[in-house]
Protein backbone atom coordinates (compact mmCIF):
# COMPACT_ATOMS: atom_id res chain seq x y z
CA UNK A 1 0.00 0.00 0.00
CA UNK A 2 1.60 3.23 -1.18
CA UNK A 3 0.52 6.42 0.62
CA UNK A 4 1.82 9.80 -0.56
CA UNK A 5 1.65 13.47 0.33
CA UNK A 6 2.14 16.48 -1.93
CA UNK A 7 1.58 20.21 -1.60
CA UNK A 8 0.50 20.93 -5.18
CA UNK A 9 0.31 24.75 -4.84
CA UNK A 10 -2.99 25.16 -6.65
CA UNK A 11 -4.95 22.45 -8.45
CA UNK A 12 -6.10 24.77 -11.24
CA UNK A 13 -2.53 25.60 -12.23
CA UNK A 14 -1.17 22.11 -11.56
CA UNK A 15 -3.87 19.69 -12.70
CA UNK A 16 -1.95 18.24 -15.65
CA UNK A 17 1.12 17.80 -13.43
CA UNK A 18 -0.95 16.06 -10.76
CA UNK A 19 -2.53 13.71 -13.30
CA UNK A 20 0.86 12.88 -14.80
CA UNK A 21 2.32 12.12 -11.37
CA UNK A 22 -0.64 9.95 -10.36
CA UNK A 23 -0.19 7.86 -13.49
CA UNK A 24 3.56 7.58 -12.99
CA UNK A 25 3.71 7.04 -9.21
CA UNK A 26 0.44 5.07 -8.92
CA UNK A 27 -0.17 5.73 -5.20
CA UNK A 28 -3.01 3.90 -3.47
CA UNK A 29 -3.70 6.99 -1.38
CA UNK A 30 -2.58 10.58 -1.94
CA UNK A 31 -2.89 13.53 0.42
CA UNK A 32 -2.87 16.87 -1.40
CA UNK A 33 -2.39 20.27 0.20
CA UNK A 34 -2.89 23.84 -0.96
CA UNK A 35 -5.48 22.87 -3.52
CA UNK A 36 -6.68 26.52 -3.44
CA UNK A 37 -10.15 25.53 -4.55
CA UNK A 38 -13.63 25.32 -3.12
CA UNK A 39 -15.06 21.81 -3.05
CA UNK A 40 -17.42 22.43 -5.97
CA UNK A 41 -14.60 23.52 -8.29
CA UNK A 42 -12.16 20.73 -7.52
CA UNK A 43 -11.55 18.67 -10.70
CA UNK A 44 -12.73 15.41 -9.21
CA UNK A 45 -13.93 13.93 -12.52
CA UNK A 46 -10.45 14.01 -14.03
CA UNK A 47 -8.98 12.30 -10.96
CA UNK A 48 -11.84 9.83 -10.63
CA UNK A 49 -11.21 8.83 -14.25
CA UNK A 50 -7.87 7.42 -13.07
CA UNK A 51 -9.68 5.13 -10.62
CA UNK A 52 -9.64 7.25 -7.47
CA UNK A 53 -12.22 8.24 -4.90
CA UNK A 54 -11.99 11.93 -3.98
CA UNK A 55 -12.82 13.87 -0.81
CA UNK A 56 -11.93 17.53 -0.27
CA UNK A 57 -11.98 20.21 2.38
CA UNK A 58 -11.63 23.30 0.23
CA UNK A 59 -11.38 27.05 0.57
CA UNK A 60 -11.52 29.76 -2.07
CA UNK A 61 -8.06 30.84 -3.32
CA UNK A 62 -6.20 29.69 -0.18
CA UNK A 63 -5.31 26.53 1.73
CA UNK A 64 -7.48 23.49 1.07
CA UNK A 65 -6.71 19.79 1.38
CA UNK A 66 -7.82 16.65 -0.46
CA UNK A 67 -7.71 12.91 0.04
CA UNK A 68 -7.77 10.59 -2.96
CA UNK A 69 -7.80 6.82 -2.70
CA UNK A 70 -8.26 3.77 -4.89
CA UNK A 71 -10.30 2.27 -2.08
CA UNK A 72 -13.39 3.91 -0.57
CA UNK A 73 -12.81 6.68 1.96
CA UNK A 74 -14.84 6.11 5.11
CA UNK A 75 -15.65 8.04 8.29
CA UNK A 76 -14.45 11.34 6.81
CA UNK A 77 -13.53 14.17 9.18
CA UNK A 78 -13.05 17.70 7.86
CA UNK A 79 -11.19 20.19 10.01
CA UNK A 80 -8.88 19.80 12.99
CA UNK A 81 -10.76 19.53 16.30
CA UNK A 82 -10.23 22.01 19.12
CA UNK A 83 -11.35 25.37 17.70
CA UNK A 84 -14.80 25.67 16.15
CA UNK A 85 -14.03 29.26 15.13
CA UNK A 86 -11.16 28.23 12.84
CA UNK A 87 -12.41 28.62 9.26
CA UNK A 88 -9.15 27.74 7.50
CA UNK A 89 -9.34 24.49 5.50
CA UNK A 90 -6.19 22.70 6.61
CA UNK A 91 -7.10 19.16 7.67
CA UNK A 92 -9.01 16.15 6.38
CA UNK A 93 -8.97 12.59 7.69
CA UNK A 94 -10.49 9.28 6.63
CA UNK A 95 -10.29 5.54 7.08
CA UNK A 96 -9.29 3.17 4.27
CA UNK A 97 -10.12 -0.51 4.66
CA UNK A 98 -7.64 -3.10 3.37
CA UNK A 99 -7.47 -6.89 3.36
CA UNK A 100 -5.44 -6.80 6.57
CA UNK A 101 -7.48 -4.16 8.38
CA UNK A 102 -8.25 -0.46 8.37
CA UNK A 103 -5.74 2.41 8.12
CA UNK A 104 -6.56 5.94 9.28
CA UNK A 105 -4.98 8.75 7.24
CA UNK A 106 -4.80 12.44 8.17
CA UNK A 107 -3.86 15.02 5.53
CA UNK A 108 -2.66 18.34 6.92
CA UNK A 109 -1.47 21.75 5.79
CA UNK A 110 0.08 23.27 8.88
CA UNK A 111 0.09 27.09 9.06
CA UNK A 112 3.20 28.84 7.80
CA UNK A 113 3.38 31.31 10.70
CA UNK A 114 5.10 34.17 8.91
CA UNK A 115 5.75 36.96 9.41
CA UNK A 116 6.98 36.68 12.97
CA UNK A 117 5.57 39.33 15.26
CA UNK A 118 2.07 39.01 13.80
CA UNK A 119 -0.93 36.92 14.85
CA UNK A 120 0.11 34.28 12.31
CA UNK A 121 2.86 32.78 14.47
CA UNK A 122 0.69 32.24 17.58
CA UNK A 123 -1.95 30.73 15.26
CA UNK A 124 0.66 28.28 13.96
CA UNK A 125 1.68 27.24 17.49
CA UNK A 126 -1.93 26.95 18.62
CA UNK A 127 -2.73 24.79 15.60
CA UNK A 128 0.20 22.54 16.48
CA UNK A 129 -1.13 22.21 20.03
CA UNK A 130 -4.48 21.09 18.60
CA UNK A 131 -2.70 18.62 16.33
CA UNK A 132 -0.81 17.17 19.30
CA UNK A 133 -4.05 16.76 21.26
CA UNK A 134 -5.77 15.10 18.30
CA UNK A 135 -2.80 12.81 17.71
CA UNK A 136 -2.95 11.64 21.33
CA UNK A 137 -6.58 10.63 20.82
CA UNK A 138 -5.79 8.73 17.64
CA UNK A 139 -2.87 6.90 19.26
CA UNK A 140 -5.21 5.62 21.95
CA UNK A 141 -7.17 3.76 19.26
CA UNK A 142 -6.10 0.46 17.74
CA UNK A 143 -6.01 1.51 14.10
CA UNK A 144 -2.75 2.27 12.25
CA UNK A 145 -2.66 6.05 11.85
CA UNK A 146 -0.58 8.30 9.61
CA UNK A 147 -0.39 12.10 9.49
CA UNK A 148 0.96 13.31 6.16
CA UNK A 149 1.42 16.77 4.80
CA UNK A 150 3.17 20.09 4.60
CA UNK A 151 4.14 20.72 8.22
CA UNK A 152 5.91 24.01 7.49
CA UNK A 153 8.58 22.99 10.00
CA UNK A 154 12.29 22.47 9.31
CA UNK A 155 13.05 19.93 12.07
CA UNK A 156 16.86 20.18 12.15
CA UNK A 157 19.67 22.27 10.61
CA UNK A 158 20.53 19.43 8.25
CA UNK A 159 17.04 19.77 6.79
CA UNK A 160 18.03 23.05 5.11
CA UNK A 161 20.81 23.73 2.62
CA UNK A 162 21.52 27.06 4.35
CA UNK A 163 20.00 26.88 7.84
CA UNK A 164 21.43 30.27 8.76
CA UNK A 165 19.06 31.85 6.24
CA UNK A 166 16.04 30.56 8.18
CA UNK A 167 16.80 31.77 11.69
CA UNK A 168 14.20 34.54 11.47
CA UNK A 169 11.59 32.41 9.74
CA UNK A 170 8.62 30.76 11.48
CA UNK A 171 9.51 27.41 9.89
CA UNK A 172 12.75 27.20 11.88
CA UNK A 173 11.85 28.85 15.17
CA UNK A 174 12.70 26.91 18.36
CA UNK A 175 9.01 26.88 19.32
CA UNK A 176 7.95 25.33 16.01
CA UNK A 177 10.67 22.70 16.12
CA UNK A 178 9.95 21.88 19.77
CA UNK A 179 6.26 21.26 19.09
CA UNK A 180 7.21 19.01 16.17
CA UNK A 181 9.47 17.03 18.53
CA UNK A 182 6.62 16.85 21.06
CA UNK A 183 4.47 15.31 18.34
CA UNK A 184 7.15 12.76 17.49
CA UNK A 185 7.71 11.94 21.15
CA UNK A 186 4.11 10.82 21.50
CA UNK A 187 5.30 7.68 19.74
CA UNK A 188 5.30 8.55 16.04
CA UNK A 189 8.00 7.54 13.57
CA UNK A 190 9.08 10.14 11.02
CA UNK A 191 9.24 8.08 7.83
CA UNK A 192 11.99 9.78 5.84
CA UNK A 193 14.45 10.09 8.71
CA UNK A 194 13.81 6.46 9.64
CA UNK A 195 15.17 5.60 6.17
CA UNK A 196 18.06 8.05 5.80
CA UNK A 197 20.18 10.53 7.73
CA UNK A 198 21.57 11.97 4.53
CA UNK A 199 22.04 15.68 4.15
CA UNK A 200 20.44 17.50 1.21
CA UNK A 201 17.25 15.48 1.61
CA UNK A 202 14.72 18.15 0.66
CA UNK A 203 11.05 18.42 -0.32
CA UNK A 204 10.76 22.15 -1.16
CA UNK A 205 12.69 24.53 -3.38
CA UNK A 206 11.54 28.14 -3.71
CA UNK A 207 10.74 29.56 -7.14
CA UNK A 208 13.09 32.49 -6.47
CA UNK A 209 16.85 32.95 -6.88
CA UNK A 210 17.44 29.69 -8.74
CA UNK A 211 16.81 27.61 -5.62
CA UNK A 212 16.03 24.43 -7.61
CA UNK A 213 19.06 24.77 -9.87
CA UNK A 214 21.32 25.39 -6.83
CA UNK A 215 19.64 22.66 -4.76
CA UNK A 216 18.91 25.33 -2.13
CA UNK A 217 16.11 23.33 -0.54
CA UNK A 218 14.47 22.55 2.76
CA UNK A 219 12.59 19.53 4.13
CA UNK A 220 9.15 20.52 5.43
CA UNK A 221 6.85 17.79 4.06
CA UNK A 222 6.68 14.93 6.53
CA UNK A 223 4.96 11.59 7.12
CA UNK A 224 4.42 10.57 10.74
CA UNK A 225 3.39 7.00 11.49
CA UNK A 226 1.85 5.56 14.65
CA UNK A 227 3.47 2.44 16.13
CA UNK A 228 0.86 0.20 14.48
CA UNK A 229 1.51 1.86 11.13
CA UNK A 230 5.27 1.62 11.66
CA UNK A 231 4.90 -2.14 12.16
CA UNK A 232 3.69 -2.32 8.55
CA UNK A 233 6.23 0.16 7.16
CA UNK A 234 8.35 -1.21 4.31
CA UNK A 235 9.97 1.86 2.73
CA UNK A 236 9.68 5.47 1.67
CA UNK A 237 10.82 7.90 -0.99
CA UNK A 238 10.84 11.47 -2.29
CA UNK A 239 9.90 12.08 -5.92
CA UNK A 240 12.43 14.87 -6.32
CA UNK A 241 12.42 14.72 -10.12
CA UNK A 242 8.88 16.13 -10.22
CA UNK A 243 10.28 19.54 -9.26
CA UNK A 244 11.97 19.64 -12.65
CA UNK A 245 8.76 19.13 -14.61
CA UNK A 246 7.04 21.88 -16.54
CA UNK A 247 4.86 24.15 -14.34
CA UNK A 248 5.96 22.38 -11.13
CA UNK A 249 4.86 22.94 -7.58
CA UNK A 250 7.60 24.24 -5.28
CA UNK A 251 7.08 21.05 -3.22
CA UNK A 252 7.56 17.43 -4.33
CA UNK A 253 5.71 14.24 -3.36
CA UNK A 254 6.85 12.15 -0.40
CA UNK A 255 5.56 8.60 0.05
CA UNK A 256 5.63 5.48 2.20
CA UNK A 257 4.82 1.85 1.60
CA UNK A 258 2.95 -0.23 4.14
CA UNK A 259 2.52 -3.98 3.98
CA UNK A 260 -0.99 -4.57 2.65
Amino acid sequence: MKIATWNINGVKARLETVLAWLQEADPDVACLQEIKSIDENFPREEIEALGYNVETHGQKSFNGVALISKRPLEDIQRGLPGDDSDEQARYIEATISTETGAVRVGCLYLPNGNPLGTEKFPYKLGWMDRLIAHAKCRLAQETPFLMLGDYNVIPDPKDARNPENWTNDALFQPESRQKFRTLLNLGFTEAVRSCTDAAETYTFWDYQAGAWQKNNGIRIDHILMSPLATDRFSGCGIDKHVRGWEKPSDHVPVWVRLAA
